[in-house]
């Protein structure tokens, strides 16, 4: 599942946005590295990708070089869990490619088939910060949501990253409604997409159907069910957590990525020896169902203190809220976790959890994904004053910044007659 730098450009046009990529160095930076915070640090960017620190009076030549005069320099913010560029208005159905309830498809849905990298949610996403993300389907008709993707935020096409770098499968309450019911229909139809998916093609050369999945949903689930791709299991409760770690040792060769985990805590030992990662919103932290009783503002403290690999997001269904992470992040230090460990869980972490290589770190070889901050990332007040992808320096406007600025500038005498008191 690791994704090399190399295979990156493959599916990118990273080719030709190395010619665009600024040669710069950032000196005199408060720098989140994606592991350590240095003060004073200088950051070197060559085509692209980051060179080394250095010294302030050794730097190379030819470089442009920007004085941060102190200011926070972090990695691109990884947004985990989100499906900006897949849905324009929510309640639009037109505009809104999530999730199919009415397909006869499930695993085989390949969500990148519906992305827009020209949505208004791709630029108000960037200027918070937010260089690459996971967009992720909603619940459909089945137990499965289907292929989610990786991609940057720059807006251009070729955009995506990596297509169907994972599937998505809705457990516990969710899995239960649309499986038959209940909780243990949704496992038995699991089991048996496990049965179908492991035993592909030869369960199909008579026949199109399986005992819970169709050929193309089989093919679509071969990879995750053998272990070569994530999978992303959606669950809350204690012991539907309990269930999906049982389902680890039993195939131990499985990528599991838990998604929601509001009960997390209370299997956090458990879930760190199964070397099971976590995305949680740590908004997300009151008992809003049955199946989040134990839901508590100290779920993400108590997942990192027991060592279970934890990644930030925010959970919220509207594309235009993924921007939010860095405020669930911010609460989640309110909450007792460290600043740092907060910082990780929205750069270095998401890219681990993903295989994307290079990403979330400002490290020798890792990606000129970066944004220089006019105060402390966490700080619900601070934004963004100048944002990199790949070494190339991105636009901090949006639709509603130009809005803004249009109707901000214009004299009252000159507005349209909509907007006149």
């Amino acid at each position: 599942m690791i994704f090399k730098f190399a295979a990156i450009a493959a599916f990118t046009s990273l080719a030709v946005s190395s010619a665009l990529a600024q040669n710069l160095a950032i000196q005199n930076a408060t720098l989140f590295d994606g592991e350590t915070v240095r003060e004073d640090a200088t950051l070197v960017i060559r085509d692209g990708t980051v060179v080394a620190w250095a010294d302030a009076d050794q730097l190379p030549s030819g470089l442009e070089t920007i004085d941060a005069e102190g200011a926070w320099v972090t990695p691109g913010i990884f947004s985990a869990f989100s499906q900006v560029g897949i849905v324009e208005v929510g309640a639009e159905d037109s505009t809104n490619d999530t999730s199919a309830g009415q397909s006869a498809f499930g695993a085989a849905l390949d969500l990148s088939d519906g992305f827009n990298p020209r949505a208004t949610s791709i630029d108000i996403t960037r200027i918070e910060g937010v260089t690459r993300m996971a967009v992720a389907p909603s619940l459909g008709a089945s137990l499965f949501g289907g292929q989610g993707f990786i991609a940057t935020t720059t807006g251009e096409p070729g955009s995506v990253i990596e297509r169907r770098a994972f599937t998505f499968i809705n457990l516990g309450e969710g899995g239960a409604s649309v499986s038959g019911g209940s909780r243990p229909a949704a496992w038995a139809t699991l089991r048996a997409a496990f049965g179908d998916a492991r035993a592909f093609p030869t369960r199909y050369l008579a026949h199109s159907e399986g005992d819970a999945l169709g050929r193309m949903d089989a093919e679509a689930f071969t990879r995750a069910a053998r272990g070569d791709q994530l999978m992303l299991i959606a669950v809350s409760r204690e012991s539907d957590i309990r269930e999906v770690i049982s389902l680890k040792k039993t195939m131990s060769n499985l990528q599991i990525v838990l998604v929601g985990a509001q009960e997390g805590w209370m299997a956090a030992e458990e879930l760190a020896e199964a070397n099971i990662p976590v995305i949680i919103d740590p908004y997300d932290n009151l008992p809003s169902s049955f199946a989040q009783l134990g839901a508590t503002q100290q779920n993400a403290a108590r997942l990192i203190e027991a060592g279970v690999t934890t990644a930030f997001a925010h959970l919220d269904s509207s594309s235009h809220q993924a921007r939010l992470v860095l405020q669930s992040a911010g609460n989640a230090v309110g909450s007792g976790v460290d600043h740092t460990d907060a910082l990780r869980a929205i750069t270095s972490v998401p890219a681990e959890i993903f295989g994307i290589d290079g990403a979330g770190r400002l490290t020798a070889g890792g990606l000129g994904d970066l944004v220089i901050w006019d105060g402390d990332p966490l700080e619900v007040a601070s934004a963004p004053v100048r944002i990199f992808i790949d070494g190339v320096e991105q636009s901090l406007e949006s639709r509603q910044t130009k809005l803004r600025d249009r109707y901000l500038a214009v004299d009252e005498s000159e507005r349209p007659m909509a907007y006149k008191r």
